[in-house]
């Protein structure tokens, strides 16, 4: 895949990952050694990667063989049912979760092995429904984002002060710095904790549900502000949505996942289809070209208030 994203992998659902292990099949004499993935990811256009990764709690396993590399430069939303391992691969690949096997790469690094600042001036993570400590302001949350760029030789400065004025206006909280954060409605609340990501200076964002908890417009608010933060700022930006027509409609790359494997990825267009709706989610439904952005608008059947069933309207007659 290039940046931008290189045509769809669709995979089954039912048995996603089949023929990719290590075990799956015999290798032939003329095979080749196995790749080094994180010499490679070196010389890849791909900044950050997840090679054969596994993540569990506990005894669970989530996630088993993964692998998934992210686009730069543009919105990728990984999609699917509950339970499918989404927030977990997000978490691992922000080095919130150490996985048990594989390897998550940044900038051709095993991220396991950078130092916990290093990540942080390039990664930035917004888990999800994040709780700031009772009192604190906006300014004050926005400045914790400057706190990788801090050290004993290098205190707070100017310059982190500017980086904390810019990132509270390109979020629009500029005029609730003085604002504890627990009183802001829940879209300003996101608009604060973003604001903080975009203080670290980060080239990569990862949102883990950044819309949770909000009604509709908020939650386009929000997204309005994502999609504002790549097309004019060059972010790449990782994101985890439930909404399948939001994450249509502001994504570039689609990342679908199924009990813990990726079953396609692509451009919307590539990825959304009545049959991958049905086969991941249960989901009968229509898939329509949306009147407002020219991508797919998902519209589910269900099984009633449809035509010709009960309890549907009644089918419209030529003529009226």
């Amino acid at each position: 895949m290039s940046g931008q994203s290189t045509g769809a992998r669709t995979q089954s659902a039912s048995d996603p990952r089949e023929g990719s292990g290590p075990d799956s099949g015999a290798q032939s004499p003329d095979a080749q050694p196995a790749i080094d993935h994180v010499a490679a990811a070196a010389h890849s256009s791909h900044r950050l990667a997840a090679h054969n990764l596994a993540v569990g709690y506990g005894d669970r396993i989530i996630i088993d063989g993964l692998d998934l590399e992210i686009p730069t430069g543009v919105v990728t939303t990984i999609i699917g049912p509950n339970g499918c391992g989404k927030s977990t691969l997000l978490r691992s690949m922000g080095r919130l979760l150490k996985p048990r096997n594989g390897e998550v790469v940044l900038d051709g690094k095993a991220i396991s092995s950078m130092r916990t600042k290093d990540v942080a001036r390039t990664l930035g993570m917004l888990p999800q429904a994040p709780v700031a400590p009772e009192g604190l302001t906006v300014a004050d949350l926005v400045s914790r984002g400057r706190h990788p760029h801090q050290s004993w030789l290098r205190q707070w400065s100017s310059d982190d002060e500017g980086e904390v004025a810019k990132a509270l206006a390109l979020t629009g909280v500029s005029d609730l710095a003085d604002r504890p954060v627990d009183q802001l409605s829940g879209g300003q609340r996101q608009r604060a904790w973003i604001s903080m990501a975009l203080a670290q200076g980060t080239d990569i964002l990862l949102l883990d549900e950044p819309t949770t908890y909000l009604d509709l417009a908020h939650s386009v608010e929000v997204l309005d502000l994502v999609d504002r933060l790549h097309s004019e700022f060059g972010r790449t930006v990782v994101m985890v949505l439930h909404d399948l027509n939001l994450a249509i409609r502001y994504s570039d790359h689609l990342v679908v996942m199924a009990q813990g494997s990726i079953v396609a990825e692509g451009t919307p267009t590539e990825v959304i289809t009545p049959e991958l709706l049905l086969e991941v989610y249960g989901l009968e439904a229509r898939v329509i070209d949306d009147p407002v952005s020219d991508r797919p608008l998902i519209v589910p059947v269900g099984t009633r208030h449809v035509y010709g069933t009960i309890g549907g309207p009644a089918e419209a007659t030529p003529g009226h």
